[in-house]
Parts: C-alpha cells; sequence; structure tokens
C-alpha cells in the first residue's frame, strides 16, 4: 500500500528564481522560464548542496555548523499568501525575488501548513518534498526596503504563518512557468499523543 496519496489538489507554476550569489544582504534573487532541479537543488543557488551547515532553526538537535542534509534546498510560496502579507505590510506587491523565493504556486489553499514530507509533482516527474515551514526572518526586510522604502521590517510579522515551506529535491527534472504540480500526502492520521 501506498504510503503517499496522491489528492485533487493541484498548484500552478507562477514563478521560479533563485539567489545566485553570497550577499544575503541585497537578497534580490534572479528569475526563471523553467529550473533543472537536481538531487543538490538548483545549481549555482545559495542554497544549494547535498549538505549545509545546520542554522539557528535547529540548535535545539545540532550545534550551529554542523554539516547536515540540506532539507532548504528550495523555498516555495503561495501567491494567495504572499497577496496577505503584501496587503499586511501596506503595499501592492511583494517581489517574490526579494525575499528568497525559488517556487510560487498559486491553487493550494493554506499552504504554508501542507503536513511535512508532502510531495509536489511535475508534469517532467520532478518532485519535491516539503520539509517545514519556512519561518519569516530578517533578511528579506533589507531587500523590501529597496522597492518599498520603511516598510521591509513589517515583513517578518506580515509573514508569521504564511512564509511558505522550505523543500528537497526527490525526483529530478525540470520545472517551468505554467506547470501543474500535484499534491501529495502522507497516507497517516493527524498526530494525537
Amino acid at each position: 500500500m501506498p504510503a503517499l496519496k496522491p489528492t485533487d489538489m493541484t498548484a500552478t507554476v507562477t514563478w521560479l528564481g533563485a539567489l545566485t550569489g553570497d550577499d544575503r544582504t541585497a537578497m534580490l534573487g534572479e528569475k526563471y522560464d523553467q529550473i533543472d532541479l537536481t538531487f543538490a537543488g538548483i545549481a549555482g543557488a545559495f542554497h544549494a548542496g547535498l549538505t549545509r551547515p545546520s542554522c539557528s532553526r535547529v540548535t535545539s538537535q545540532y550545534p550551529k555548523g554542523t554539516d547536515i542534509k540540506n532539507e532548504r534546498q528550495l523555498s516555495i510560496v503561495s501567491e494567495e499568501e504572499l497577496a496577505q502579507i503584501a496587503a499586511a505590510m501596506g503595499v501592492d506587491s511583494i517581489d517574490p525575488a526579494r525575499i528568497g523565493a525559488t517556487m510560487v504556486i498559486r491553487g493550494i489553499p493554506d499552504f504554508t501548513h501542507v503536513p511535512p514530507s508532502s510531495r509536489l509533482q511535475a508534469p517532467s516527474g520532478a518532485t519535491v518534498v516539503v520539509d517545514m515551514e519556512n519561518r519569516p526572518c530578517i533578511f528579506p526586510a533589507k531587500s523590501l526596503d529597496v522597492v518599498h522604502p520603511g516598510k521591509g521590517k513589517a515583513f517578518k510579522p506580515a509573514a508569521a504563518g504564511k512564509r511558505g515551506v522550505t523543500a528537497w529535491v526527490a525526483a529530478q527534472g525540470r520545472v517551468a512557468i505554467g506547470d501543474l504540480l500535484t499534491l501529495h500526502i502522507p497516507d497517516q492520521r493527524a498526530w494525537a499523543p
């Protein structure tokens, strides 16, 4: 019996990009029409690699800087949630290139809270695994302030619970703007300790 079940939920890819430099202060990603996903993520991207040094998000498990599996290869955000964040910040829109996004999708309600270990599968077979909610951080604030002076600091509180997810590549392949991704979720009941 399969441990993952396809749902009738699909999402359309509306934006693709990647941070390619080391300057997290500038935090301005490059936009693409399509990306090739490998087991190491996106070639040349800031978050590419099979492993990464642990960060503040996992200090309960590992001392900062410990070499761990890279489950943060991608940052996937919802177009609908980005609109909610923008409204809460008092701006017209948020450029995904300024918040470290890899992929923007449209069509899955409450996307930030899909179950961890869910999969998004593209027509090419490329599949990404949702690791967990991507907590808002301070790095996008300076980049957003460039285009929305004085508003960047509002990103972190506005994005709470709406920042999307981190993900890693389970099956290699190409993803393009307009692709329809199918959501697969773990076939298990909700945790009830």
